[in-house]
């Protein structure tokens, strides 16, 4: 027996944190924060604490699984290959390739093979067809910065360090360690922000674990979130308060602005979102009078009705107070496996093409969630007949699930990647593994890009892959072969090292490269000598912003020189990017977005609306993080987590008990959950987390339907989202509580 200790990042949430493992021989025996890791400073949350218990997990899938009978039997990997093949190619020769779907789940930007072939998968496919957990959590984000700024990834981040003043909606922290904001040990900079004199606001109908510890907790009735933005920006015009500062030659729509939210005052929103005029006068007062300041708003205010809109008026917000672009405002990260921009660009544009059955708009290349059933269930030409899901679980993450997973039993043939039998894949006919994160390299492709501080880091694995195992590169590699209609025998080797040529012909071929006149072969030999992932990695870093550019920069990033500071490389404080890292065809900020303009009107129209009933809104726990890591004992085990939340005096007039069970009922379904009474959620809201509900039978995941929980999204209405990002409505879903019949 052999103990030694391995340095790797935790790849459960989006904070990044550097982990210290104790390995004895091939497992994982102890976990502790890497102190000497400069991003997160040996911060540990029990979800990266529980990262061994995770990586041995013994209901983890080892082998490929086919369904033979009804029942999953292991194979191997070419058979198991060979079958998605001859299904796949037959499906496609009949019905043609938009008869074949693909969902991307959330843990594939948890993974380097994600982050740089998820593209590949998409495009091998070739099918319209395409979903994510995208437009069940942050697309309204991704539609109002491209609007803004031309690109959807162009998301600036509060640079939480060097602020006075925070505004947090719909967010938090304490318990999520951030989201679209990637900052380790949230409660630790927090804390420092008051420390120094600074204050933090939270916007919530719950009192969280971040709004019990903030300077002021605004309870807000669930889905406004819009309206109270829009009073604040109102109030900026009104007082006289606007100054867009150094930003100001770099924005166009100022007026556009001031018109639309003309009709918005705090008197005229108070009694829709639940906030008085007096507090959003305040509220909005000091936050203009701060030094420095930033509203954050995340998924509260993005899978809510004007999802879109409430995005784009915290950068707006942001903006009129000239904190956009600033230090201490909020900020544009520069992560070191990208180049800086031109300032200019193509802009983003939505609605290419439309979904078949409900002609629903594209964004960013993909159809809203939301209407896979309807693709599957409506025949005729292009009806979806096999789908792909890669790291999702749809049939608990999206509305209306009970028709989802119907719908689901009726494809012709279903493929995963997937560590687990759960409630999507046990639908599959194949199931491809993928090692654990132990067996894995890592690097952050997706987070980086919304660090507080910009830093880089990669993590190779900690233990060697098993005996029969693929890794998860291959896995997707060969799956794009397949799909594209090249076999899953394709020398990958050879397909990586022609795609390292393409890239590198265009830089030595372009006159403004600093590799022009250099040859491919010369620079392809000069690649880390590692996996195809390394060295594809290692060419983006070489020529991104930090990059040494094949020498031409001596004190350059690159993969030799992560390898050799495994804690990280600290690459400095966030700066001003504006105009650099704009794509507008303007080259300016459109602070005034058409798309957006023409959404406003129907949010005006909801003023007058005024619910009777209950609204239901989920919640995040620290020991979870949406449905894929609840077969882990010590992540479970305790005070059940997954109740209804209900208000002291609800409770009361609903005729409900603490420990009793209600039964929750919406357009769609209905459910019964055990009930929590506390006062820490408003009246006239109640709450239950997301992911839960691992009851059905064929799964493999015993820990897991041990806590089975209930699935929220057999409440939330499939038939409602925010039509600019297609986003689905989770928070502030219309619901009737009383008490169980039994």
């Amino acid at each position: 027996m052999t103990t030694r200790t391995a340095l790797t990042t935790c790849p459960l949430c989006e904070a990044t944190c550097g982990l210290e493992l104790t390995v004895t021989d091939d497992r994982i025996t102890g976990v502790r924060g890497d102190r000497l890791d400069g991003f997160s400073g040996g911060f540990l949350c029990p979800k990266g604490a529980s990262l061994g218990q995770l990586d041995a997990d013994p209901d983890r899938l080892t082998t490929p699984l086919v369904k033979r009978d009804g029942v999953h039997v292991p194979v191997g990997w070419a058979e198991a290959f060979e079958v998605v093949r001859s299904r796949l190619t037959a499906i496609m020769a009949e019905h043609g390739r938009d008869a074949v779907a693909m969902y991307l789940g959330n843990p594939m930007v948890h993974s380097l093979a994600g982050g740089l072939y998820a593209g590949e998968l998409r495009r091998a496919l070739g099918s319209r067809n395409v979903f994510t957990a995208s437009t069940v959590d942050q697309m309204p984000k991704h539609v109002s910065s491209g609007l803004m700024y031309g690109g959807m990834y162009t998301i600036p981040v509060p640079d939480i360090d060097r602020t006075d003043f925070l505004l947090l909606l719909g967010a938090d922290p304490y318990t999520s360690n951030g989201s679209l904001w990637t900052a380790p040990d949230m409660p630790k900079r927090l804390k420092a922000l008051r420390a120094r004199g600074g204050a933090f606001v939270v916007v919530d109908p719950r009192r969280s674990r971040t709004a019990a510890a903030a300077d002021q907790h605004v309870p807000i009735t669930p889905g406004t979130d819009v309206f109270l933005l829009l009073a604040m920006a109102q109030e900026l015009f009104a007082a006289d308060l606007v100054d867009l500062g150094d930003l100001a030659p770099h924005v166009t729509g100022l007026d556009g602005v001031r018109e639309l939210v003309a009709p918005f005052t705090p008197e005229a929103v108070a009694g829709k979102c639940g906030v008085d005029a007096a507090t959003i006068r305040a509220l909005t007062h000091r936050f203009a009078a701060a030094e420095r300041a930033a509203v954050y708003g995340r998924i509260g205010t993005t899978t809510v009705d004007f999802g879109t809109v409430a995005s784009w008026l915290v950068d707006v917000l942001n903006a009129l107070t000239g904190n956009l672009d600033r230090p201490g405002g909020s900020m544009f990260p520069l992560p070191a496996h990208l180049a800086k921009g031109r300032g200019s660009g193509k802009g983003f544009t939505t609605g290419r093409w439309h979904s078949r059955v409900r002609g629903l708009p594209e964004v960013a290349s993909e159809f809203p969630a939301v209407t896979l059933a309807d693709e599957i269930e409506t025949p005729g030409e292009g009806q979806v007949r096999a789908l792909v899901t890669i790291a999702g679980n749809p049939a608990l993450s999206l509305p209306n699930s009970a028709r989802l997973e119907a719908a689901l039993g009726t494809l012709d043939f279903v493929v995963s990647v997937d560590p687990y039998l759960n409630e999507t894949t046990r639908h599959a006919d194949v199931v491809l593994p993928p090692p654990p994160p132990s067996r894995r390299p890592h690097y952050d492709i997706a987070f980086l890009g919304f660090a507080v501080r910009n830093v880089a880091k990669f993590s190779p694995p900690v233990i060697a892959l098993d005996e029969g195992s693929m890794p998860e590169a291959d896995i997707l590699l060969r799956l794009a072969a397949v799909l594209a209609g090249r076999g899953a025998d394709t020398d990958l080797d050879a397909a990586a090292a022609e795609q390292l040529d393409a890239a590198l012909a265009k830089l030595v071929e372009h006159p403004k490269s600093p590799l022009h006149g250099r040859t491919a072969e010369e620079l392809r030999s000069a690649l880390v000598d590692g996996t195809r992932e390394e060295r594809l990695l290692d060419l983006k870093l070489r020529t991104g912003a930090y990059g040494d550019w094949f020498g031409a920069v001596p004190d350059g990033l690159s993969m030799a020189k992560l390898l050799a500071n495994p804690h990280g490389v600290d690459l400095g404080a966030l700066q001003p990017r504006i105009p650099e890292v704009l794509r507008t065809p303007s080259g300016k900020v459109e602070l005034c977005p058409d798309p957006i303009a023409q959404d406003v009107p129907r949010v005006l129209a909801a003023l007058r609306d005024r619910p009777d009933d209950l609204l239901l809104v989920g919640r995040r726990h620290l020991r979870s993080n949406n449905s894929w890591m609840h077969n882990v004992p010590t992540l479970v085990k305790g005070k059940p987590t997954c109740t209804l939340l209900v208000n002291t005096a609800d409770a009361l007039r609903l005729g409900l008990t603490g420990g009793g069970v209600a039964q929750v009922s919406s357009r769609v379904g209905k459910v019964e959950a055990t009930v929590e009474v506390t006062d820490d959620i408003a009246s006239g809201v109640v709450s239950l987390p997301h992911g839960w509900g691992h009851d059905r039978p064929g799964t493999r995941m015993s820990v897991a339907s041990a806590h089975a929980g209930v699935n929220v999204n057999l409440l939330t209405d499939d038939l409602r989202i925010d039509p600019l990002s297609g986003t689905a409505v989770l928070n502030g879903v219309r619901v009737h509580v009383s008490p169980a019949a039994n």
